[in-house]
């Protein structure tokens, strides 16, 4: 009876658990994209925030240390990069006659676009003979002026249509075969497979500059770390289907940063310890278990990313059952981790030292809450839930997830990584 009556609670479990997904499903195919709570979730009264940040900046030495918030001004104008031009309207000769005086006042601005164009590029050398008196002969000699030297030798693409092509295809996300179609608008009969020849050509003449950036790189103090699947038709030893994976790296030298992309067939953590040599500052990424090797190795202290902590959340919620007069643990949990997101928001602008000083004086407060509520909430939920999984994988990262508060140039999350890599991920 005892069986039984276990077997009939864990089949009831398992079938909230995929409850819990489908409704999921239906929230990600109908509902918005938005990770942004409703307005109901406002659980808890954020006037203390304010008071305690009120309180802090009376604390601090510096005067100005919260900005006052500017008024965003709407930007009617264009940039100040672009070139202009002046068209006069004029008034005719009837039109002005017996004026006083003329004057133009500006009434418009229009953007212009320049459609982009193919040329020839026609290299005529010049060349001089010479008679020279060898002996008793006398023998011409042709000295011709220096060419150009093309970084992929005998290519009819001159270097600015190379370099066209690469950001079409990986900054613009064009398949070459929409790039043979737009050049033969141009009059330009290019193959893909000659673009394609000449892609792979430039990795080599460019992996010195690659190397280079790579070093540079990992000098600095902080990186951020993501990959994401993408699909390559033809590599050996892998179908079309299986996975592969483009890895980016964003960090270097303050006011000096860099995003490096590479792409490799597996998302192994070889590739990490050789996308990360050299480097011993610290790495920000998601609970992936492939850089805790390279972490390990090179005394990389490694933190986490709230962004990924919170769509677990997230998801949970939307997933959750409403009870009418309940709110969800999940509901509870982002309301909470809300609050750090505000602080983040009112120290942009700061210095490193005020960041700091702000996250340990009211980040990790709330910190040291959100931790003592999940470590007795957690077993509360059902197990396999999304909330559960969403509990465990937090505290499961804590550590990681708290790093940020350390020093005042971390980010809370790893959005930069995630951003960089995005145009690969959406297509």
């Amino acid at each position: 009876m005892e069986q039984s009556d276990a077997a009939l609670i864990q089949q009831k479990n398992y079938i909230k658990v995929l409850e819990e997904y489908l409704q999921l499903a239906k929230a990600q195919k109908f509902g918005a994209s938005s990770e942004k709570l409703p307005f109901q979730v406002d659980l808890f009264d954020e006037a203390e925030l304010e008071e305690a940040l009120s309180e802090l900046e009376a604390q601090l030495p510096d005067e100005e240390l919260v900005a006052p918030r500017r008024k965003q001004k709407r930007n009617r104008g264009f940039s100040e990069d672009l070139q202009r031009k002046r068209i006069e309207l004029l008034l005719s000769d009837e039109e002005r006659a017996k004026a006083e005086r003329t004057f133009f006042s500006k009434v418009k601005e229009e953007l212009e676009y320049i459609p982009a164009q193919l040329n020839v590029l026609e290299y005529w050398q010049e060349k001089a003979v010479f008679n020279i008196q060898d002996g008793k002969e006398r023998k011409e000699q042709i000295i011709a002026a220096q060419r150009p030297v093309h970084p992929l030798g005998k290519c009819f693409a001159s270097t600015t249509l190379l370099a066209y092509i690469i950001i079409a295809k990986y900054a613009d996300g064009l398949p070459l075969y929409r790039l043979e179609g737009i050049l033969k608008r141009y009059h330009g009969e290019i193959s893909r497979t000659n673009m394609a020849r000449w892609i792979v050509g430039l990795t080599t003449v460019l992996q010195p500059l690659i190397n280079l950036l790579r070093e540079h790189q990992n000098s600095g103090r902080h990186i951020h770390a993501d990959e994401t699947r993408i699909q390559v038709l033809k590599e050996d030893g892998k179908r079309a289907q299986s996975d592969k994976w483009m890895w980016v790296t964003c960090g270097g030298p303050p006011n000096q940063p860099s995003v490096l992309f590479e792409y490799d067939p597996t998302r192994s953590g070889a590739v990490a310890e050789r996308l990360l040599d050299g480097f011993n500052g610290i790495l920000q990424v998601d609970g992936y278990s492939g850089y805790a090797k390279v972490c390990r190795e090179q005394n990389i202290q490694r933190i986490g990313c709230w962004d990924h902590a919170r769509r677990k959340f997230v998801e949970a919620e939307k997933a959750a059952s409403s009870k009418k007069g309940k709110t969800s643990k999940a509901s509870i949990a982002l309301s909470k981790i809300r609050k750090l997101y505000r602080i983040e928001k009112e120290i942009q602008g700061l210095d490193e030292a005020e960041k700091g000083h702000i996250r340990k004086e009211l980040s990790l407060p709330i910190l040291n809450k959100l931790r003592e509520w999940l470590e007795s909430n957690h077993i509360k939920v059902m197990k396999g839930s999304l909330t559960r999984k969403a509990m465990e994988y937090t505290l499961n990262q804590w550590e990681c997830l708290i790093g940020y508060c350390d020093h005042g140039y971390l980010n809370i999350s790893n959005a930069k990584a995630e951003n960089a890599i995005r145009p690969f991920a959406v297509g």
